[in-house]
């Protein structure tokens, strides 16, 4: 069994996997992490493996305990990786973007592949068919909008997420669900659009905490994959596994 860790900018998310199905999911604050891994641990005692990923500082109590209690795998960007990175700036390019576009690479081989990430921040990742990763673009997440509009305003409401009834804000909550969430909705669109353009056969995947939100309301096609990172995380370590043989 394998213990695949995702350490983003506020949660953090894990799963266990024998093989490719997915047995457990869990997403929950950092300061928890010790506690729910330990429980993990008491709940699947086969658990041999662990690999994880992080966009912020290291954990080391956790990097320890799975340190102690499996083979464990870190992914950072000293990692082997299956694409072809030509990204510009390779050092500053975040760590859950180059799993994100293993996961493309492994788990949809020779393909265009944008991958849309919809978190704290809206990230947007190509693919090429020969495995070429060149870039994409990084916008605010949905929370980050609402928070912006409040923080930078007098009398702006803080509001949850919450789909707009109307294109036309009737109220002040209802134009900015409008303004916020139609708005990146048109981001999105616009996106796969010009990338449809310019690459045929696109393959749009969309992924993170807002996808399933995000999902219903787009008319694009796309795979909606809100655990596409950990099964992302889980073809890496069978990548890993399978170079060191």
């Amino acid at each position: 069994m394998l213990l695949v860790i995702d350490i983003g900018n506020t949660k953090i998310k894990t799963a266990v996997f024998e093989q490719d199905k997915l047995l457990d999911k869990r997403s929950f604050d950092k300061s928890e992490a010790l506690k729910i891994i330990e429980k993990i641990f008491r709940n699947f005692s086969k658990i041999k493996y662990s690999i994880s990923s992080s966009v912020g500082k290291d954990n080391f109590e956790l990097l320890d305990l799975l340190k102690s209690r499996t083979n464990y795998i870190n992914i950072d960007h000293t990692s082997k990786f299956p694409f072809l990175n030509k990204y510009s700036t390779p050092k500053t390019l975040g760590v859950d973007r180059m799993v994100l576009m293993s996961g493309a690479a492994l788990l949809y081989p020779r393909k265009n592949i944008l991958v849309i990430d919809c978190g704290t921040c809206v990230t947007y990742d190509f693919l090429s068919i020969k495995g070429e990763y060149f870039g994409g673009a990084i916008s605010p997440g949905l929370q980050m909008r609402y928070k912006a509009l409040h923080t930078f305003t007098e009398k702006l409401p803080l509001l949850k997420n919450e789909l707009p009834s109307d294109l036309i804000g009737n109220s002040t909550n209802e134009s900015i669900y409008s303004g916020v969430v139609n708005g990146l909705m048109f981001e999105i669109e616009g996106f796969i659009s010009q990338y449809s353009l310019k690459f045929q056969d696109l393959t749009i995947i969309l992924t993170g905490g807002d996808t399933d939100f995000l999902a219903k309301s787009l008319k694009s096609t796309i795979f909606a994959h809100s655990n596409f990172l950990l099964e992302s995380l889980n073809a890496l370590f069978h990548y890993h596994k399978n170079i060191k043989c």
